[in-house]
């Protein structure tokens, strides 16, 4: 059973990217909780507390605003260009005894010492970071842990071969590819050359997709 993790939040009046900005700035994190038929509330949260949760596996939170608190999980993470930080939270509101369906990551264990590895110079490829599955929502699991040294040439690990715990079950396609052990064979130059294509000439760089407040500042300022 997944231990709780309690943080505190304030609410948020003003929407948009420049208050949002303000927000990280002050070393906190916009979010929106939502769910259960009740009204969208946008909060912030201490981005410490709330990253080192994520770090330590926490997904069920209980977030408490004033004298009131909700039990959430966390639905969807947004983060920079880089990839680095996380600039908004999509939290829903969920109760302790209901199912939900979530990914859970997963980790593929002893790859370099697979027998196909060592024995004929393949590579294991992992083809999925996470399986979709279904359980209580307090009973989500961190990672799924799978051991593929035993994996040969040729061999295959798909969705249905990886041990859930018990109340977990799949909620994906049992037969989704997770992981190959393969030879790979050096190519000619000529053969990549007649695989790659020929890129088209581009100029100027391509636009980034705006964040959800981004995108909401902008309408705004098109509206004004």
């Amino acid at each position: 059973m997944e231990e709780t993790l309690v943080l505190k939040a304030q609410k948020r009046d003003a929407s948009g990217s420049k208050a949002a900005e303000r927000i990280r700035q002050q070393g906190r994190i916009p979010a929106i909780i939502y769910g259960h038929k009740k009204e969208p509330e946008a909060v912030s949260l201490d981005e410490h507390n709330f990253v080192e949760g994520l770090h330590h596996g926490h997904r069920l939170m209980e977030v408490q605003i004033g004298k009131k608190k909700e039990t959430v999980l966390v639905k969807d993470l947004q983060y920079d260009f880089l990839g680095k930080d996380i600039i908004h939270a999509d939290l829903i509101r969920v109760d302790v005894t209901e199912r939900v369906t979530v990914t859970v990551h997963i980790e593929l264990k002893g790859a370099e010492k697979a027998k196909g590895v060592e024995e004929e110079g393949a590579i294991i490829e992992g083809h999925v970071d996470g399986l979709e599955v279904e359980c209580l929502v307090t009973n989500i699991p961190e990672s799924f842990v799978v051991s593929v040294r035993e994996m040969n040439v040729g061999d295959t690990l798909h969705a249905s071969d990886v041990e859930l715990p018990e109340g977990v079950k799949l909620a994906c396609d049992p037969e989704l590819l997770v992981a190959t052990c393969s030879i790979v064979t050096a190519k000619t130059a000529e053969e990549v050359e007649q695989e790659t294509p020929v890129a088209p000439e581009v100029i100027g760089e391509a636009e980034e997709e705006e964040p959800k407040e981004q995108a909401e500042e902008s309408k705004e300022q098109e509206t004004e």
